[in-house]
């Protein structure tokens, strides 16, 4: 009814992350001097927290069928997921969507927005002592004002990491003890957390809907669409802005100084006017040839006008380098242009029709 199986532990990676953030406390003990005489590291745990207040009353630990006749220390924490909620204040639009690079395929592939939850976390403290109990908390309130913001990597696939606030919703404290001197006696905080994640739905593999042309016709007239007279289509592709074929179309045959507009190659029979080259990292637009002697535009798309030496490769920046963009098999991170083209009708009285994928006389 749903989808094929889709599992990206978020849930999972958000409970271990809050559990994570307390297993570094510790508490120590003090003589009247001031001297540390003991530091002991909290233990954390997940499970509920009656769970672990019937070993401390209790004085005993189950496995299975069998009792082990083992002690629960104080202090320590426990933690849990209390509930999960929609949280519509963080909601977009359901079609919205955004691109990313999947890892695997190392292809851009069109993701959804996900969806906001809300999971409520509960953090108890035991102790014996209250200076026990005390000490832990001052170790956790600075830190949430009221929230701290943790950065988790939600999605591993397409690298989508989110800052994750966690906020304090509240403090309880309960004491057990009822003066009964065979009852060990029990301190419990219990802080309240709301952590706001998001969950993300399937991953698509392929990159099936990303934009790859746009074409839009021009008409005089407002009549009906069927009788306007069209003018003029414009259309626009991506195009690649570096070499990705190494095509090795030429060498240079001299020293090019970065004032140097014209240079001689070995062969310009490669090129043409209005292409792009690119000799090292340097892009160049040409804009005469003469023999093997060509003139450039230096410094093309941003890159760095710098000297190049003798029989260095250039490399034509041409269409089976746009097709590579096409096709996204470019860097994660790499930069693209578009390729504009303009034509002219003369009132052929075709339109284009999108069911067909080509002109059409309707």
């Amino acid at each position: 009814m749903l989808t094929n199986h889709f599992y990206h532990e978020i849930i999972r990676k958000t409970i271990v992350s809050f559990g994570t953030l307390f297993n570094n406390i510790e508490v120590q003990h003090k003589d009247r001097s001031g001297k540390t005489v003991s530091v002991v590291k909290v233990p954390i745990s997940y499970g509920p927290q009656q769970k672990f207040l019937a070993r401390v009353t209790q004085g005993r630990d189950y496995q299975g069928d069998s009792t082990v006749g083992t002690t629960l220390t104080l202090p320590r924490m426990s933690f849990e997921v209390m509930g999960m909620n929609y949280d519509s204040t963080r909601k977009v639009s359901t079609m919205q969507s955004f691109k990313s690079v999947n890892k695997n395929t190392k292809k851009m592939v069109k993701s959804f927005m996900p969806v906001p939850y809300n999971i409520n976390m509960s953090l108890s403290i035991l102790a014996k002592l209250n200076e026990d109990a005390i000490q832990i908390l001052e170790q956790i309130l600075p830190y949430f004002q009221p929230a701290f913001n943790l950065t988790i990597d939600l999605v591993d696939v397409i690298g989508e990491k989110r800052d994750m606030p966690i906020t304090l919703e509240g403090i309880q404290m309960e004491d057990n003890y009822e003066d009964d001197f065979l009852q060990r006696r029990a301190l419990v905080y219990t802080l309240s957390f709301v952590c706001k994640t998001y969950l993300f739905g399937p991953i698509n593999n392929s990159s099936d809907g990303l934009i790859e042309k746009v074409q839009a016709d021009y008409f005089t007239g407002t009549e009906n669409r069927k009788t306007a007279t069209r003018q003029q289509r414009y259309t626009a592709v991506p195009i690649a802005v570096k070499d990705y074929t190494q095509d090795d179309a030429a060498r240079t045959n001299e020293v090019i100084q970065p004032n140097v507009t014209s240079f001689e190659v070995n062969n310009a029979t490669p090129f043409s006017t209005k292409t792009y080259i690119q000799i090292d990292d340097e892009k160049m637009l040409i804009r005469g040839i003469s023999g093997n002697r060509i003139t450039v535009k230096r410094g093309e798309f941003g890159s760095d006008i710098v000297a190049h030496d003798i029989n260095i490769p250039i490399n034509s920046i041409n269409a089976q380098d746009d097709a590579k963009v096409v096709e996204r098999v470019i860097e994660f991170g790499d930069d693209f242009g578009f390729g504009e083209q303009v034509t002219d009708f003369a009132s052929d009285g075709t339109i284009y029709s999108e069911s067909q994928g080509r002109d059409s006389d309707l």
